[in-house]
């Protein structure tokens, strides 16, 4: 289907495909008083503007409860029928995984759910069910209200991951993906900086908090920090290396604990931060 074909179901039909998307009763309504939409790019960026600004935080907590947790695949088709198709196959990385990790994770998503109220939510498309376990410990660091803007913003990947599936042969390739990205080369073995969490912060009334996070994939990277045509707002910024971990995991005896490195978004540009590494020295510049 493509997004003209899309535009001329009947209203009821668009908005059965769209309820997939996202569990936010008031976010389905919402969206619906766009239809039809005239590109893309205008469905993509009208979502993130009603998630964001016409949604409220019970809005949102219901959205997040719609899913099943990471790990628990029983539970998908049980609780959560009219989305099985989708949500099984987002999870697909937890198949290979160990009796273990499942164990860690169960255990992890409860620790997670009693602290916060609401389930450990992330994108998880590509990510195995180990890199799911970390970003889930690494997370639950957080206070409430990062946490909560984290959250909302996996929603969101979740979400037009999901536009995606529903309208399979729509054009995506104008729609712009994360804003600010990363990337880690450990400058003394010569190889990417892998599983390394880079946590993302917003200077805001005198105070650093969490914006976003992820753990750098195979290849070093992060590059979706935020969802698609989601960009920040003009100001200061920087990216938190966690260094420490890295080192250690890596047998490396390292100077730098953490490395913090300042910038500054004025517009929305896509800004690359790269992080050149080693136990006694770091570079960075402004990448493509």
């Amino acid at each position: 289907m493509t997004l003209q074909e899309f535009n001329k179901l009947e209203k009821h039909q668009a908005h059965e495909l769209l309820a997939t998307t996202c569990g936010s009763g008031a976010w389905q309504s919402l969206i619906m008083t766009r239809f039809p939409f005239e590109s893309e790019k205008e469905l993509v960026r009208s979502a993130g503007e009603i998630w964001y600004h016409g949604c409220s935080r019970q809005d949102w907590l219901e959205a997040f409860s719609q899913h099943p947790k990471i790990g628990d695949t029983k539970s998908i088709a049980e609780k959560f029928p009219s989305t099985k198709h989708l949500a099984g196959s987002e999870q697909s990385g937890v198949d290979a995984a160990s009796e273990d990790v499942i164990e860690q994770l169960s255990k992890a998503n409860d620790l997670y759910e009693a602290k916060f109220g609401f389930i450990f939510i992330v994108f998880a498309n590509g990510k195995t069910a180990p890199e799911m376990l970390r970003i889930l410990q690494d997370r639950s660091s957080n206070n409430y209200e990062e946490e909560l803007i984290i959250a909302m913003g996996e929603q969101l990947k979740i979400t037009i991951q999901r536009f995606k599936k529903v309208i399979p042969a729509a054009d995506w390739t104008k729609v712009n993906g994360s804003q600010l990205t990363s990337h880690v080369l450990d400058t003394s073995l010569g190889v990417p900086g892998k599983n390394m969490t880079v946590r993302l912060k917003h200077f805001v009334n005198n105070t650093w908090y969490t914006l976003a996070q992820g753990v750098t994939n195979a290849d070093g990277r992060v590059g979706d920090f935020l969802p698609a045509e989601k960009y920040v707002v003009p100001g200061n910024y920087k990216m938190v290396f966690e260094t420490f971990n890295y080192f250690r995991a890596n047998n490396i005896k390292g100077f730098y604990p953490e490395v913090e490195v300042f910038f500054t978004v004025p517009d929305e540009a896509h800004y690359h931060i790269p992080l050149l590494i080693n136990p006694y020295g770091y570079s960075t510049y402004r990448g493509s």
